[in-house]
């Protein structure tokens, strides 16, 4: 009797269906086709031992099991409840017509338990998207599948509810979660607020900027200064994310294998701070079997990389092209994938390797020369990519001290969520555009236009400081967002002169 089950693999962001075809004929031994990785064959055991411990046996003939497309190799555990089930079916012991309208996804434990997998986000939208009546899930996995309206979603503990179900002795009870509601329960007040940090006035403006223009951010200041304490924060200014936001980063967490951390959907901007001993492929994604990075993790989010000088080269290097494009193509001989790397870098470093150099009260002991040796060791073509250099200076006693209440997040947040309506309307035309630090070409001309007297003070700024040529472009982008902060159309000498400070690592003189 030749039974269907299915089952589905996820590559890249998405979920393609897997047919398992299992029959019995005379003969002996089990037939695993279809392109399976070892995980994958070694499921007889696990299925036979469990199906043992629960009063049910493999039929002792020839079983032969096809997984299609046979062409795209088929890896991990997760395939273990619809081989099963397909097994019990082909050889009668399960005699029902609705296994083949539900997808089935579960690791087995040798007790008959279903552990949990990855990939149930995506594996339950193409389930819908293919017409299938339900998904049959592990318990811990069913929060995250009932995202998908118009989906039944079951959770399960072992294998023995499945068969009773599909034997029609008992019911399973649907999982359903109001996801809209859900959403909007989520966008609580943050964990770390601005209202926190004492003094530190001109950074909290920086980082204001950079919400609003999407822009990138390196903060540089000795140790203890806060710069950490502020990038936890910047995420909390940051427009709440939209439902189709929410969604898209909770699929790539699912991916990870990540989510089991969230309650189902995941409502707040990510934050991922990877410690500067991360592989690149750890950092950008890939591995023999292709996972997302942390770099698609923090994606709608922000990536914090702390102690950027201490981060290896090749490492950083890599994050140049996801850093431009907001995608991470992984490419292999038979498949390519890609993940989405729509981030914020925020990164922080000392000036030097002592920590003290510009310090307003300590000496720097570094050598002469080492300051310049230690900023090298950031790459030009990474620094171009980050608008913003804010020099963090230490908060004085009094300052640390003061009762005085500080601006709180959300009052910080609505002046950002007005720059990004006002940039959302400019580039309503050019859709891949989503706010001014992606500003190139034509666009950015035509958004950017300054007056004859406000590009005299830029030519002179480039001139006194000898800021590089690069820093003509970013200097313009940040200006534009400071313009609609400002609630201005034009970008005004203030507007510039502003931008013109937030080009520290520019100055050639700034390392000695």
């Amino acid at each position: 009797m030749l039974i269907k089950t299915h089952g589905g693999i996820v590559q890249g962001v998405e979920a393609a269906i897997i047919t398992i075809e299992v029959t019995v004929t005379r003969g002996a031994k089990i037939h695993l086709v279809g392109l399976p990785d070892n995980a994958v064959r070694e499921s007889n055991i696990r299925i036979e031992t469990a199906l043992k411990n629960n009063q049910l046996k493999i039929p002792g003939k020839k079983i032969i099991i096809n997984m299609a497309p046979a062409d795209i190799k088929k890896e991990g555990s997760a395939y273990d409840l619809g081989i099963a089930i397909g097994i019990l079916g082909a050889s009668e012991q399960i005699k029902s017509e609705k296994i083949s309208h539900y997808l089935m996804m579960g690791e087995l434990s040798l007790d008959g338990s279903i552990l949990g997998i990855k990939g149930t986000l995506p594996l339950a939208i193409k389930a819908k998207e293919e017409g299938f009546k339900g998904i049959i899930i592990p318990e811990e996995n069913a929060t995250e599948g009932a995202i998908v309206d118009g989906l039944e979603v079951y959770g399960v503990k072992s294998i023995m509810e499945v068969i009773d179900f599909f034997n029609g002795k008992t019911t399973l009870e649907k999982r359903t979660i109001n996801t809209r509601k859900k959403f909007f329960d989520c966008l609580k007040h943050p964990k770390y607020d601005f209202a926190d940090v004492k003094g530190q006035a001109n950074i909290k403006r920086a980082m204001e900027i950079a919400a609003a223009g999407g822009h990138n951010v390196l903060l540089i200041g000795p140790p203890g200064a806060g710069k950490t304490m502020l990038a936890k924060r910047l995420p909390s200014i940051l427009p709440p994310m939209t439902l189709h936001e929410a969604l898209e980063t909770t699929k790539i967490h699912s991916i990870a294998g990540k989510s089991s951390s969230y309650d189902g959907l995941i409502a707040e901007r990510p934050f991922r701070s990877p410690h500067h001993t991360i592989s690149d492929v750890a950092l950008i994604g890939g591995g023999s079997y292709p996972q997302p990075g942390e770099v698609s993790l923090a994606h709608n989010g922000v990536l914090f990389l702390d102690e950027l000088p201490e981060f290896k080269r090749n490492v950083l290097e890599v994050m140049r092209q996801p850093l431009e494009d907001r995608v991470v193509s992984v490419s292999r001989a038979k498949f390519s994938v890609d993940y989405p790397a729509g981030i914020m870098l925020i990164a922080s470093m000392n000036p030097c390797a002592c920590g003290y150099y510009n310090h307003p009260d300590k000496d720097c002991v570094c050598a002469p020369g080492a300051v310049q040796r230690y900023l090298n060791k950031v790459s030009g073509p990474l620094l171009d990519r980050i608008d913003l250099h804010v020099e963090v200076t230490p908060v004085s006693f009094d300052e640390l001290s003061s009762e005085a209440n500080e601006e709180n997040s959300e009052a910080i947040r609505k002046r950002v969520m007005e720059a990004r309506k006002i940039q959302s309307a400019r580039f309503i035309e050019h859709p891949a555009t989503h706010c001014n630090a992606q500003l190139e070409g034509k666009l950015m001309k035509s958004c950017s236009k300054v007056s004859s007297e406000s590009m005299g003070l830029l030519k002179k700024a480039m001139e006194k400081f000898n800021l590089s040529g690069r820093a003509y472009d970013r200097i313009l982008k940040v200006s534009r967002t400071i313009a609609d902060l400002d609630n201005s159309n034009e970008i005004t000498i203030k507007h510039l002169a502003e931008a013109i400070q937030f080009r520290s690592l520019d100055r050639e003189d700034w390392a000695g």
